[in-house]
């Protein structure tokens, strides 16, 4: 049988498939996990290969040519029968090692892992709970899911979700110290601290202000490292208010055992993403769980 494609031509193939299904280079680039620029080469290398314009660009978008929908309407299918052999050739299997921060863990991850398990039953997958960066190349990590893009240019990185933010007390301290009713409000309260794992600095308390992001510090006598679940516990005894992810006291606000304050300033964010090392061939184990959580967390699913 004669060669016609090489690995390069067969993954701008996929490239220009996946531009043509989003209709946009940057989104392309942000599934596949790659830059918009790679994108763009991988769809030059490809009309370059075929003597055509596959797409009509502007400054803002982009749009198949008659030439391109043409070409895509073939390969698209040839494309997806190349996806389901792979998948047919068997299941994928092995051991995955994924590391968590804390209350990503508990309240995203691990209850969707049963469902996981259940679609792909040959994969064993060994769970490191920690607030604290992991090493790949030294700690034998597959994946991990970490709040900040990473300085490493060797690791990609995907956004799952955008969790909102929540400043939270009990309803015996609110009856005993009051409501703080702005954010001028703050330094008379007790604010439970949380310290990064990575410097031991207190992170800032972070709210909308006016359509734009603010980060206060606050001062408080109780201090927690490693553990943010920590604070929501102290949160819970009376101790003071604490900020936290809604998702980690959803529970608590329902049944009154923690109330929400502050809401006139709420709606901030903070990012969670999926970290994995930049390779030719990710391993198909790997690939199931990254396509599994991305598609149940970043689709705004509620694992609970």
């Amino acid at each position: 049988m004669t060669r016609h494609f090489d690995d390069l031509q067969l993954g701008s193939i996929e490239m220009f498939c996946l531009a043509a299904e989003l209709n946009s280079f940057t989104a392309a680039a942000n599934a596949a996990g790659v830059t918009p620029a790679a994108v763009s080469r991988s769809v030059s290398r490809l009309e370059a290969r075929l003597g055509i314009r596959l797409f009509i660009r502007s400054t803002r978008h982009i749009r198949l040519s008659d030439e391109g929908r043409a070409y895509f309407e073939q390969v698209r299918p040839a494309i997806a029968q190349l996806v389901e052999a792979e998948r047919q050739v068997g299941s994928p299997a092995g051991r995955l090692r994924i590391s968590l921060p804390t209350p990503y863990a508990h309240y995203r991850v691990l209850p969707l892992l049963p469902a996981f398990r259940a679609q792909y039953p040959e994969i064993d997958v060994h769970v490191h709970i920690s607030n604290r960066n992991v090493d790949f190349s030294d700690d034998a990590y597959d994946l991990s899911i970490r709040g900040r893009a990473p300085d490493d240019s060797a690791l990609v990185a995907r956004k799952l979700e955008d969790a909102e933010l929540v400043v939270v007390a009990s309803p015996q301290y609110l009856r005993s110290r009051g409501e703080p009713l702005t954010l001028q409000d703050l330094p008379a309260h007790e604010c439970i601290q949380f310290e990064r794992p990575s410097s031991g600095r207190r992170i800032p308390w972070t709210f909308r202000q006016d359509g734009r992001m603010l980060d206060i510090a606050t001062h408080g006598a109780y201090g927690t490292a490693e553990d943010v679940l920590g604070g929501v516990t102290l949160a819970r005894a009376g101790a003071g208010l604490f900020q936290t992810y809604r998702f980690a006291v959803e529970e608590d606000l329902r049944r009154g055992t923690l109330a929400e304050v502050l809401t006139p300033y709420g709606g901030s964010t903070r990012p969670f993403l999926l970290l994995y090392p930049h390779a030719r061939h990710v391993p198909r184990r790997v690939r199931a769980l990254l396509d599994f959580l991305l598609d149940k967390l970043s689709s705004g699913i509620n694992p609970a």
